[in-house]
């Protein structure tokens, strides 16, 4: 049992650590690609991975230590993420509706968001898979950053096409009220689930 649990704790550093090199190779992509388009929506998936890069590296932290105390502690910091996630998506969809903000066509933004979309969804199974085998649930938490992380790339993906193919540049903000009910839910889970987050 010993064995099997490095195993596993390894492999969620591994998860872990792919996430995090992806998306720091996304923010270089996207920056380029946003400027280039002057898309709001490369931008701010760009501030996606970021928050992203953040969580990462709180489960990381949590990896390498025990105690109920540091799980506690990841769990808050991984709500934290969510809600930061919630907040951006309100006022970047709100942000792009008001502003009725026209972005170019962007073949390279929807090759990366296309891609990006297949890489979250597989980290995120293998985080909720890996996290359940530990009964880790900062790890699990995580997974759900990554499964939305994965849900935004398409909600970004779907509208990159659809202005590109219909120009309905409306499509992205849209989506991103959807995933932002998904967001608050989550942010509301975490703290349901941390009964002593307040402890000392």
């Amino acid at each position: 049992m010993d064995d099997r649990r490095r195993r596993l704790v390894w492999r969620g550093f591994a998860l872990e650590y792919v996430t995090l090199g992806w998306n720091v190779v996304g923010i270089v992509v996207l920056a380029i690609t946003a400027i280039t388009a002057r898309s709001v929506a490369l931008a701010g998936f760009g501030l996606d991975s970021l928050i992203e890069i953040g969580a990462s590296t709180v489960v990381i932290w949590e990896l390498s230590g025990v105690g109920e105390a540091r799980q506690r502690r990841a769990l808050r910091l991984i709500g934290g993420a969510f809600a930061l996630l919630a907040v951006y998506l309100a006022v970047q969809s709100t942000v792009v509706l008001a502003t009725g903000y026209h972005p170019r066509p962007s073949a390279a933004g929807i090759g990366w968001t296309a891609v990006t979309a297949v890489v979250m969804f597989a980290l995120a199974a293998g985080k909720a898979r890996t996290g359940a085998a530990l009964d880790n649930p900062v790890l699990r938490a995580e997974g759900r950053v990554t499964m939305v992380d994965g849900l935004l790339a398409v909600a970004v993906l779907a509208g990159l096409v659809l202005n590109a193919a219909l120009g309905w540049w409306w499509a992205d903000p849209v989506a991103g009220y959807v995933l932002l009910a998904y967001a608050a839910r989550e942010v509301r889970e975490s703290v349901k689930n941390s009964p002593r987050v307040n402890e000392q």
